[in-house]
């Protein structure tokens, strides 16, 4: 989830506002930011802009807009997406203002532009951001596709002419990765070759928001004598809001769910949401049998046009397996990768937009801490400055002589009730509470030649009640986030560690916990 904040001059501008699903809790509620910290530091966003219209950069909005209260400026179809969320929640829909790409736009000393980059959702945009003393571009999510299906590629000419910024702040998701991410239009081949071989019912799923794959799936279907229907209220909100904007004008006629039981199984093709192995989805009711519609049989297929999103693994894996039971062939980016492209990009493309926008500095955000680390490392084999590798909480200032963390601010999320109720706090792992176990941690180190600190020993780990901790995951992302650390004392090293852990035990651990965290300095370990 996202939500990033602008200060200059105590005029305060935000950007995105999202959530995410925790499928791994009770009734999987949406977990969204925490003002706590604004409120503390007397920050009142006078403005917020959204990059685009993915869940977790504007799946908040509704519920955190009544505490905000200001305008919100996004482009037409991420507007169109919050007014149906809006409408949901019972908020009037004035505040959401559209924008257009390219125009300026005035918030006391901010000067913003949206700029089209291309992502796995039309109209992503940059945001470049001008004071009178800087120039920041705010990436959002994005890639270098040559052939997006919807919408024209990235404007080469139009980044060159940006150059140089102050700062970028950017996406890291796939800093790690050699090469370049793969096109949508790869995969609309892809699926031209599949789909004729499949036989039965085809099923294929993929998320929501990606209306290139869509479209990719409809006309790859059409042509082979099949017909096209939608299946689960996300993708059917999706589809009808892009069409009212015209993305979709040559999407094939579409047959009702509840006519698909009349056709012959050779002629059905079913866009389906449930790639993650939600409960609640399309595809998770098809496979159990509890879809009102439609039956899957033996000899049917489903196609997963989607990657695993990291800790949906065992969901999918439920989800998969009752499909085999009915006997339904599955194919999926294990068997058949040109089934799907990320829409982040790999090394190749930061690299070219960097030599295009000639940044100075780079904050490298999105990701984990491994992501980030490895953009940080891409940026300064450039020749870019990129200091920090910001946590959530991080008050950050940029001034004439760079980049410099002035304090933490961590929050735990609030958990939103999918069905009704407002946002309450997760309290965090430092927080004591009785409902929350203790969880104690003791590190034994050693700072290493050169930078960083290693673990001394076996790890050690003490809780009153067991809890569903992988010790030798934990431990390796322990080494390596040690081995990174540039804290010189053990009092610096806790303030770096800390927060890391924090968000660990919050994604691993299915309750939180309270931390306790005790480093020491270890005698070296002896041959």
């Amino acid at each position: 989830m996202n939500l990033n904040l602008y200060g200059h001059d105590d005029h305060w501008i935000a950007v995105d506002c999202g959530m995410m699903i925790r499928q791994d809790l009770p009734d999987a509620p949406l977990q969204v930011p925490n003002l706590a910290a604004l409120t503390t530091l007397g920050i009142s966003p006078r403005a917020l802009y959204i990059t685009h219209g993915h869940e977790d950069h504007i799946g908040a909005a509704a519920w955190l807009w009544p505490k905000l209260g200001c305008p919100i400026y996004a482009s037409p179809l991420a507007a169109g997406l919050l007014r149906a969320k809006f409408v949901e929640q019972g908020l009037a829909c004035e505040a959401i203002r559209v924008i257009e790409p390219g125009e300026a736009y005035e918030s006391g000393p901010f000067t913003l532009r949206l700029l089209p980059l291309t992502h796995s959702i039309p109209e992503s945009c940059a945001l470049l951001i001008t004071t009178p003393q800087q120039r920041i571009l705010h990436t959002g999510d994005w890639k270098l596709d040559p052939a997006p299906v919807i919408g024209a590629p990235v404007d080469e000419a139009l980044y060159r002419a940006l150059a140089p910024v102050d700062l970028v702040v950017g996406d890291s998701t796939n800093a790690p990765l050699p090469g370049h991410s793969r096109s949508e239009g790869e995969v609309a081949e892809a699926l031209e070759r599949l789909l004729p071989d499949c036989r039965g019912r085809v099923v294929v799923s993929c998320f929501a928001s990606n209306l290139a794959r869509v479209l990719s799936i409809a006309r790859a279907g059409t042509r082979c004598g099949r017909r096209i229907s939608l299946m689960g209220r996300a993708m059917e909100r999706m589809v009808g809001v892009a069409r009212g904007l015209g993305y979709l004008d040559d999407l094939p006629p579409l047959v009702p769910t509840r006519d698909l039981g009349y056709l012959p199984p050779e002629e059905v093709l079913v866009i389906a949401t449930g790639s993650q192995g939600e409960p609640r989805a399309a595809l998770s009711r098809l496979a159990q049998g509890r879809h009102p519609h439609l039956e899957l049989a033996a000899g049917d297929s489903v196609i997963f046009s989607a990657k695993a999103i990291p800790g949906n693994e065992l969901l999918i894996e439920r989800l998969q397996a009752g499909l085999k039971r009915l006997g339904v062939a599955i194919l999926d980016e294990s068997d058949h990768p040109e089934l799907h492209a990320s829409g982040h990009p790999a090394q190749e493309e930061l690299t070219t937009l960097y030599g295009w926008v000639r940044p100075r500095r780079l904050l490298p955000v999105h990701g984990e801490h491994r992501h980030q680390e490895a953009h940080r490392r891409l940026a300064e084999g450039l020749g870019i400055e990129a200091p920090l590798i910001p946590s959530n909480g991080d008050l950050i200032r940029l001034d004439s002589e760079g980049l410099h963390r002035q304090a933490r601010h961590p929050e735990p999320p609030c958990l939103v009730p999918q069905h009704g109720g407002g946002p309450r706090p997760s309290k965090g792992s430092g927080a004591s509470s009785s409902r929350h176990p203790p969880l104690f941690l003791a590190l034994p180190v050693l700072p290493r030649e050169g930078q960083g600190w290693a673990r001394i020993g076996r790890l050690l780990l003490d809780a009153p009640e067991e809890l569903p901790l992988d010790e030798l995951a934990f431990g390796d992302w322990l080494d390596e986030h040690l081995a990174l650390a540039g804290g010189e004392t053990l009092v610096a090293l806790r303030g770096e560690l800390e927060p890391g852990l924090l968000r660990y035990f919050q994604d691993h651990l299915r309750r939180p916990v309270a931390l306790h965290l005790q480093l020491f300095a270890a005698e070296p370990q002896s041959d």
